[in-house]
């Protein structure tokens, strides 16, 4: 085992049981490190926490906190990947839960995104909602404002520069209409950190083996 920290070869073993780094002098838990990669990788298997705790016969809070944490180093990680890249085509996509979709008031609690096509790869920008103004557009009277709002949400596409219509970028939309459902409603507040993680697990940015690598690296550099 190598380093967490430096990736250097030569460790000690502690009495406490930890290792401690020749080089940078920093110590670690083998059996930590061992535990949080086990749960990476159920992570990239898409297992829910309940799952992953069952699996692993661990705590299903300490597994909550460790998803948590993933999809806030994903998040980043995406965010650093996009910088200055060439966007070959871009559509925006309106999500509303399939149960929301019947009564008109719910528009307000529609999540909106922008999805981008660049390189061989999918981005995703999550647009502001209107949530915050439900209560103003439906106790001031501004039904006409209202209903031009409502109207726009049923269009399938309001900003668009797609080549043609089945593409990666409505691929995307595909797998994560599926891969959100197994979480069975998302908060407003945390619905960025869902998106981007089915972002990370689109079969076209990065493959489960990959994925794997590249978050055991951000979390033993975090």
């Amino acid at each position: 085992m190598k380093c967490i920290y430096c990736n250097h070869e030569k460790l000690y073993e502690l009495k406490s049981e930890q290792l401690k780094c020749a080089k940078c002098k920093k110590k670690f838990s083998a059996k930590k490190i061992k535990t949080d990669v086990e749960i990476i990788k159920c992570f990239c298997e898409s297992l829910t926490i309940n799952q992953a705790s069952k699996k692993l016969a661990i705590n299903y809070m300490t597994v909550k906190s460790r998803y948590k944490l993933f999809r806030q180093l994903i998040a980043n990680y995406l965010e650093d990947e996009y910088r200055e890249k060439i966007v070959l085509e871009y559509d925006e996509y309106i999500y509303l839960e399939k149960s929301k979709k019947k009564v008109k008031e719910n528009i307000f609690d529609a999540q909106n995104f922008l999805t981008f096509h660049y390189e061989s790869r999918v981005y995703n920008i999550l647009m502001p909602n209107l949530n915050k103004y439900k209560n103003q557009f439906l106790e001031n009277g501004s039904k006409s404002i209202y209903f031009k709002e409502f109207s726009k949400f049923m269009m399938f596409n309001k900003i668009s520069k797609t080549k043609k219509r089945e593409n990666i970028i409505t691929q995307f939309w595909l797998f994560f209409e599926k891969s959100i459902l197994k979480y069975k409603g998302v908060s407003g507040e945390n619905f960025f950190y869902y998106l981007k993680e089915i972002e990370f697990k689109f079969k076209f940015n990065y493959k489960e083996s990959l994925q794997e690598k590249i978050l055991i690296n951000l979390y033993q550099n975090f």
